[in-house]
């Protein structure tokens, strides 16, 4: 074998892999359903991602966790929420419950409508993923 077919024969596995698609974060979301879905939490998240979380917290070994909770006090006619965000170690597809970094925030809005209260659900879920950014020294 040729000299240039033998290295060509051993970087073509190296520039695959180097332009092999970036692991993508693993993200879950627990929260009520009317406050909060999947898709909404994962661009909190990923909106929060930058190339320091992904050096300090690569993908492939790190994911994330949120939740937002709470609702309207009919009673009281006030909109309460808590959110909490997670940055937990991942073990193949699966997130592992070991927090690294936490971070919750509360919130209150007297006379909300439902959407007011999903809105202040996701400002929360924002401060929150924040707050975690900062713990980890990525923002």
């Amino acid at each position: 074998m040729k000299l240039n077919q033998l290295i060509a024969a051993l970087l073509l596995p190296c520039a695959a892999a180097a332009f092999a698609a970036p692991a993508k974060y693993v993200i879950v979301d627990h929260s009520t359903a009317n406050l909060m879905d999947q898709a909404t939490a994962e661009g909190i998240w990923l909106k929060s991602v930058t190339p320091a979380t992904v050096k300090l917290f690569p993908a492939k070994a790190w994911g994330f966790l949120s939740q937002v909770e709470g609702g309207i006090d009919v009673q009281q006619k006030t909109c309460v929420i808590t959110a909490r965000a997670v940055v937990v170690p991942r073990k193949g597809k699966e997130l592992m419950f070991k927090p690294a970094k936490s971070a919750t925030t509360f919130g209150a809005a007297s006379g909300a409508s439902p959407e007011q209260c999903k809105a202040l659900g996701k400002a929360k879920l924002e401060e929150a993923v924040q707050a975690v950014s900062a713990a980890m020294g990525t923002n």
